[in-house]
């Protein structure tokens, strides 16, 4: 009598050993466990040559890497949980190796005056105080400044006067820098009303080179009219003629 299949008789994944390195599959696992019990290490070097290869070949990302050889010897003795005995070409890892945390990463905790100016400009007006020429700290002051504004602006959405940028540019700076007041900075505006604007001048010149292809167009049609016309006029000469020159004796 056939053996029923009880659930007793089925293979889970939750009844075999856990994975150690799931992108290889159970079956790599399987055969490094088999390497491991080999009674010399002749076949297991021979043996673990070739599981090296189908690892590579399973996992061809890991050509991009340097030295992918020597990852793929690393992933062999993790797999046998460190247990395999073969010459390898590199020398074994340690298990603490694997569990080693990175240091924590170091984030900024600096405050940001005006935020929507960002930490740069605050660097740049460091540097500017640290210029002693006359003539390049100014222009370093008006390029700071036309920065400025073009940052507020794209923040905001909306128009700036010169005299609140050079506002805050005297406040950034500790009193120390600063710009005559009639000084023009760069125009930069990005109020949706004149993208509207923009667009439909754009707009109105398309329009007219439409129209100005249309007239040459027109023309050419008419020009075309004129030249069948006298095309038909001429055929229609060559026939009188033709007509006229033959006679009946």
């Amino acid at each position: 009598m056939a053996k029923e299949n009880t659930p007793a008789n089925f293979d889970y994944n939750s009844t075999r050993n856990k994975l150690i390195l799931s992108e290889y599959g159970r079956n790599v696992q399987n055969m490094v466990k088999y390497i491991v019990a080999l009674p010399t290490k002749e076949e297991r070097n021979r043996y673990a040559q070739v599981v090296i290869d189908l690892m590579g070949f399973l996992n061809p990302h890991l050509r991009d890497v340097a030295d992918f050889k020597h990852k793929l010897w690393d992933h062999l003795h993790i797999i046998s949980d460190y247990q395999i005995d073969v010459d390898s070409p590199y020398p074994k890892p340690l298990p603490e190796a694997a569990h080693i945390k990175p240091a924590p990463l170091n984030y900024p905790h600096q405050r940001i005056k005006y935020k929507h100016y960002g930490k740069t400009i605050e660097l740049m007006i460091e540097k500017a105080k640290a210029i002693e020429e006359p003539d390049r700290k100014r222009h370093m002051i008006q390029a700071i400044a036309n920065f400025m504004k073009m940052a507020y602006v794209q923040w905001n959405k909306d128009s700036v006067s010169d005299e609140s940028i050079l506002s805050d540019l005297y406040a950034l700076s500790g009193g120390t820098l600063k710009l005559e007041d009639n000084v023009n900075l760069n125009r930069v505006d990005f109020r949706p009303n004149n993208f509207q604007q923009n667009s439909n001048n754009n707009n109105n010149n398309r329009g007219r080179n439409n129209n100005q292809n249309n007239q040459n167009r027109g023309g050419s049609n008419g020009g075309r009219q004129n030249n069948n016309q006298n095309r038909n006029n001429n055929q229609n000469n060559r026939n009188r003629n033709n007509n006229g020159g033959s006679k009946k004796y």
